[in-house]
């Protein structure tokens, strides 16, 4: 197997891991990215979760992550009145995860990779793909090309690997929502391993405070049509600063000086997911992460389970004889999961947003109840998920 090259299309999360795993399995892979360049200090932050920092681990880059994110033990919830709703708390244990910047993770994955050797090519935007027997070869929009054994397709949520193996398939679903965030300093806020959740007036709003004082905040508001990500950044940031202001101006503290104090660009994203599509695979392409099971942010698992998926696929393919039966095997051991996440999700922003007056005092009168309920193991299926490299795959 040594001589096998497998192409991996998108450097984000999903790319990097897969490949640095098919190298263990006996590849060589190749890395093709469509952006010009890295994107090390752009976009927001998410969460790796703890069963999404296990597979760091075994990839040995959980250190830095651990060091440069925000340690999560704890989400605290408040109404728009400032009423406390209650609390989910863990404090000995593994904490619940960490919560980074995306580009600090893209490049701790990135780095990870160029050490072990396995070429990164930017700029290389797919534009086709051709599939003769058991190969695949990926074309490019600047004339280039390359055929390999193996192609596996990372390229999120509007993949244009699924829609070129798939044209048939499920497009993503448009949640009604839009997710804007970024980055504040100066309000006196102690840190805390602690989430803090604040079903406000008019949209949800959360924020973590890092050790060195800076905030990092998103909130969620209902947006018509079905917008897309490039429509969003079209509309000048001043604009949406007024918005934003406007929205969360009489929420409770400290909520208007977090945004106030907001100097960083803010980052405003529509928020989509894809919960089934009928095939993963086709001849000896495959799909793993957003390309083909994307989640919307509201359980902070979606980093996690595009990790998941690239060790579990390589351990697929370094066990099965043929790329078929490990495809297959692949999705079999996924799918169930990854879609019960994805309607997980969707369930939680449903509740985040609740803006009807009665719905408003259902929620407020019963999370109190839930949240007492709530424990470490109500969401063991979520967080403590394990697979290690070491054993062979069973189904």
């Amino acid at each position: 197997m040594a001589n096998k090259k497998a192409i991996i299309i998108g450097c984000g999360i999903a790319g990097p891991a897969v490949a640095m795993f098919l190298k263990r399995a006996g590849y060589e892979p190749r890395i093709y990215e469509a952006q010009p360049g890295h994107d090390d200090y752009t976009g927001l932050f998410l969460n790796v979760a703890r069963n999404g920092m296990r597979v760091l681990r075994e990839l040995g880059v959980d250190g830095r992550v651990r060091e440069e994110g925000i340690e999560l033990r704890a989400m605290s919830f408040h109404s728009g009145r400032g009423k406390f709703l209650g609390q989910i708390e863990d404090p000995s244990g593994e904490p619940q995860g960490y919560t980074v910047k995306r580009g600090f993770l893209h490049k701790v994955l990135r780095e990870a990779a160029e050490r072990e050797g396995i070429p990164i090519a930017f700029g290389k935007r797919l534009a086709d793909l051709k599939i003769a027997g058991d190969r695949a070869t990926a074309v490019f929009e600047d004339g280039t090309s390359d055929e390999g054994d193996l192609l596996v397709g990372c390229d999120g949520i509007h993949s244009r690997t699924r829609r070129l193996i798939l044209p048939d398939a499920a497009e993503p679903d448009y949640t009604g929502l839009i997710s804007s965030g970024g980055y504040a300093r100066g309000v006196d806020i102690p840190h805390a391993p602690t989430q803090h959740m604040v079903f406000g007036k008019k949209a949800f709003f959360g924020y973590l405070v890092k050790r060195d004082g800076e905030i990092y905040w998103f909130g969620n508001l209902d947006y018509p049509g079905k917008p897309t990500r490039r429509e969003l950044q079209s509309i000048p940031q001043e604009e949406w600063r007024r918005v934003i202001g406007d929205l969360y101006r009489d929420e409770i503290r400290p909520v208007p000086e977090i945004i106030r104090a907001t100097e960083s660009e803010i980052g405003v994203y529509p928020i989509y997911d894809l919960v089934s599509v009928a095939r993963w695979h086709k001849g000896p392409v495959v799909l793993i992460g957003d390309a083909i099971h994307a989640t919307s942010p509201n359980a902070g698992q979606g980093a996690s389970l595009a990790l998941e998926d690239a060790l579990v696929l390589a351990k697929c393919i370094r066990d099965n004889a043929g790329l078929e039966q490990a495809f297959r095997q692949f999705e079999l051991l996924r799918r169930e999961r990854v879609e019960k996440v994805v309607k997980y999700s969707r369930s939680i922003g449903q509740r985040k947003h609740a803006t009807n007056p009665v719905q408003v005092f259902f929620r407020d009168l019963m999370l109190p109840f839930f949240l007492k309920q709530a424990g470490r193991q109500s969401n063991a299926w979520l967080y403590d998920y394990r697979v290690d490299w070491r054993d062979r795959v069973t189904v």
